[in-house]
């Protein structure tokens, strides 16, 4: 018998690795946790709104314009990966506090001319480190550990999504996925989820 027995056969499959989401009331607690009476925490919580309330990628949210904003709309428009651009709905929340923290703050710390949108008292533009580094802070001051990452917010977002309805594809344009599979790992995390919750509140679960 000549070449190899096990050419045949399939090797076994790594187990499917899902992405860590926070709760609804977790990412509630995380939004509520600037103090919205300083200018950072102002910022800060436009930040966060605008991140649950788009899907964005830190990158995206680092590098938006006012241009890219239109508020009166309520959409954001996103240059995401491959340079391909996305229409990104924000919702009432969102375009409210994006809207004290562009006619507030912001207009002190930047001139007229100055495009990005989230930046720092210098009027420098933050970058995605910076970004992170704010959420770690939030993050570590309610318990939720060090591990917090901006793309935790947006797998709860793509999570939160479809645990109310939102179809697959909806949430694929949303996310700018090129292909659908990348998407569907979240429906994995859903179901994962609603078995948790059935475990911890079924009286036969």
């Amino acid at each position: 018998m000549t070449g190899d027995p096990l050419a045949h056969f399939e090797p076994p499959r790594a187990p499917l690795r899902l992405p860590g989401v926070l709760s609804e009331h977790e990412v509630q607690s995380l939004l509520n946790a600037p103090d919205v009476e300083t200018p950072l925490g102002l910022r800060d919580r436009a930040m966060l709104e605008t991140l649950y309330a788009s899907g964005l990628r830190v990158s995206e949210l680092a590098s938006l314009e006012r241009s890219n904003l239109n508020l009166r709309q309520g959409v954001v428009r996103v240059t995401g990966k491959g340079g391909k651009d996305r229409l990104v709905p924000l919702g009432d929340v969102a375009c409210q506090w994006l809207g004290r923290w562009m006619d507030g703050p912001r207009r002190d710390w930047v001139r007229d001319s100055d495009e990005q949108v989230f930046v720092s008292r210098r009027g420098r533009g933050l970058s995605r480190q910076a970004i992170w580094q704010r959420i770690r802070n939030y993050a570590i001051i309610l318990g939720f550990g060090a591990r917090l990452t901006p793309h935790k917010l947006r797998h709860s977002f793509a999570t939160h999504m479809l645990d109310h309805g939102a179809d697959l594809r909806v949430v694929q344009m949303l996310l700018g996925h090129a292909d659908l599979a990348t998407t569907q790992i979240y429906t994995h995390v859903a179901q994962a989820r609603l078995k948790d919750l059935h475990h911890r509140h079924h009286p036969r679960g």
